[in-house]
Order: structure tokens, then C-alpha cells, then sequence
């Protein structure tokens, strides 16, 4: 019986390694995504975390919000994607990633934050002056002190002030970046779309560090062909 298992636990971790392998198969090192050394942690507990470093001042992350949009929710149940919004140590950057914190703590981040940037780049509305963002959320509907109080609360400050650190142990030099898990940060693509198929690949190599252990591991067949890698067209 003690042979049995051993046979078990080696085959099941065979297969694991077959199916890691199956699932960066398309997917290269250096090109298509950096590891994070060391890894970070994530928020997300055993779900996947992806993270978007971004900024409301980028033109870039403008023009990629709806497409992650779309594509966040046809990720499976198990993926969760959060924000980073970076500054890069400018100063306008700076007061934008207030912003998105200020949303995310009044809970209005997932009704405004595709407005914050429609009025950045398609209204021409200056959003890091705080007096003309506090207009421009008075008529989004919040009460204008509760949203100023949000603004220079202790909670939005203090997450502001971890971004610089947050940044450099993420290794973001440019935005939109993608960080898979707190392991990965995708550096290939000649599109966004490209972007979104090697996060999608990463998640897949992820998903199979989450397996259960060798000796429970699934029959070798439906191992391999729970990681098989969905396509993401790519699209210039």
C-alpha cells in the first residue's frame, strides 16, 4: 500500500509539472512577462488577483478601460481584478490617484470610474484640481463635503502615500501594466488586446499552482484539459 501511494503522489505530481508546462507552452519569459522577485502579496485571499497599475491622466489607459472592462467579466469565478493607480511621482498624477481611492471608499469606484476618465479626456475637464473635481462629483450626485471629507481622509492618504513603494515593488515603469497574482507583470503585447491574451495565459498558469495536492490530484486527462489555454485573437 505504501508503494501505492508513492506511485500516486509521484505520477500526480508528473502530471502537475505536464500540465504547468501545457499552460506557459505559449508564453516566453522575458517577452511576454517578467516573475516577480519576490513575489507580492495579493488581496484577493484564494482567488486570482490581477492587478491594472493605470491613471485617469493616461491616454493609454483611457483607451484600454473598456476593453479590460469587457473582458473582467468573462473571467471565471475565481478571478478577482483590482486597481492600482499610479503617479509616477508627478504631481496632477498624484491628485488623480486620490481620486480613485476617494470613489473606492464612498463605494461609488464601480458607477464613476469610466466617468472620471470620460471627463478627463472626452469633456477636457481638469479632475486633479480637488475644487473642480469636488463640482464635478456634486453632479454625479454625491453630497460635495462628503466627498471632499473622503478625499483628504486619513484612509485615502495613507493609501496614497503606500503607492510609491506599491510601484516599485510591482516593477511598474509604464502604465496600463497588468500584474497576474502578485507574480507575474505582463510586459508583452503589441496591442492591448495582446495584453489581455498573456494575462489570460498567466491566469491559467496560476490556476494550476491553486491544484489540489498530488495525491488528490485529478486523473491525468481532465488534469491537462482543465489548462487548456482560451485564444485571444491578436489584434493590432
Amino acid at each position: 500500500m505504501k508503494g501505492m501511494a508513492l506511485l500516486s503522489r509521484s505520477l500526480g505530481a508528473l502530471f502537475l509539472a505536464l500540465a504547468m508546462q501545457a499552460a506557459s507552452a505559449a508564453l516566453v519569459a522575458g517577452r511576454d512577462y517578467v516573475a516577480l522577485s519576490p513575489p507580492q502579496p495579493v488581496e484577493t485571499g484564494d482567488k486570482i488577483e490581477v492587478l491594472e497599475a493605470f491613471s485617469y491622466a493616461c491616454p493609454h489607459c483611457y483607451l484600454f478601460e473598456p476593453k479590460l472592462s469587457a473582458w473582467a467579466k468573462s473571467l471565471p469565478a475565481d478571478v478577482v481584478v483590482r486597481k492600482l493607480p499610479v503617479s509616477f511621482n508627478r504631481p496632477d498624477w498624484a491628485n488623480l490617484t486620490r481620486v480613485y481611492y476617494t470613489l473606492e471608499v464612498l463605494g461609488e469606484a464601480g458607477k464613476l470610474h469610466g466617468k472620471v476618465f470620460d471627463a478627463i479626456h472626452a469633456e477636457n475637464i481638469d479632475l486633479a484640481k480637488p475644487e473642480v473635481l469636488f463640482d464635478w462629483a456634486t453632479k454625479q450626485g454625491i453630497e460635495r463635503k462628503k466627498f471632499a471629507d473622503a478625499y483628504n481622509s486619513f484612509t485615502v492618504t495613507t493609501k496614497a502615500a503606500r503607492l510609491a513603494q506599491l510601484t516599485r515593488n510591482y516593477g511598474v515603469e509604464s502604465v496600463p501594466s497588468i500584474i497576474v497574482d502578485g507574480k507575474y507583470r505582463v510586459t508583452g503585447g503589441a496591442s492591448h488586446e495582446d495584453m489581455l491574451r498573456i494575462a489570460s495565459e498567466l491566469i491559467q498558469l496560476v490556476r494550476t499552482t491553486h491544484a489540489p495536492k498530488a495525491a488528490d490530484a485529478a486523473p491525468p486527462t481532465a488534469l491537462l484539459a482543465k489548462h487548456v489555454s482560451p485564444a485571444i485573437q491578436r489584434v493590432k
